[in-house]
């Protein structure tokens, strides 16, 4: 388990997804309306857990659970851009990392200000500096203009709008995505720090 203290927010945990024990939680998540662009909409929990629990095979591609005081409160996936579709629409860099954020839903109060924000900086500390990686890249679909927008108040600066090409392989199934890039580098995240 990692923790961040993100000022005036709090204490964002984060831990590696257990398949099983989230299942519940995630597919709580994954099955409303908002999360259209997960793409796991029509997933039942047992096949949510069997995706996961296919992902904790990987060396490659890894799921974790963000929690704020115990309370579940986002996914965060990280990837290795070399092994994964996103390697087929731009040229890959020694040092890249790329992640899939998806947030829990607003609890009973509704939306909480500056929410979204400090949960991505948790989540660009842990990709830059605790896997230490130069460069995030994201990919949400070109239709989350939400996303889209919370990226880009983070810093990442967009790239290219590509088309992710399908995948249909035994143990991992996907669409083709048009996708809009987008990247943040540790300079631009952290600004003050001693370069590497």
């Amino acid at each position: 388990m990692t923790e961040y203290t993100v000022g005036g927010f709090g204490t964002v945990r984060l831990r590696p997804l257990d398949p099983e024990r989230d299942a519940d939680v995630v597919h709580s998540w994954v099955g409303e309306e908002r999360a259209a662009f997960w793409g796991m909409t029509g997933l039942t929990r047992a096949q949510v857990a069997e995706v996961y629990a296919h992902m904790a095979t990987l060396d490659t591609h890894h799921a974790h659970l963000a929690e704020k005081d115990g309370t579940p409160v986002a996914l965060l996936q990280t990837y290795e851009p070399a092994a994964d579709r996103v390697s087929e629409c731009y040229d890959v860099r020694p040092g890249d990392i790329g992640i899939h954020v998806l947030l829990a839903p607003a609890g009973p109060e509704g939306p909480r200000s500056g929410w979204t924000d400090s949960l991505l900086s948790a989540f660009t500390e842990f990709a830059l500096r605790t896997l230490d990686r130069d460069r995030v890249v994201v990919d949400p679909d070109v239709r989350n203009a939400k996303a889209i927008a919370r990226f880009t108040r983070q810093g990442f600066t967009r790239g290219p709008a590509v088309l992710l090409p399908e995948i249909d392989l035994p143990d991992v199934q996907l669409p083709e995505k048009h996708a809009q890039l987008a990247f943040l580098t540790r300079a631009v995240a952290f600004p003050d720090a001693d370069p590497r």
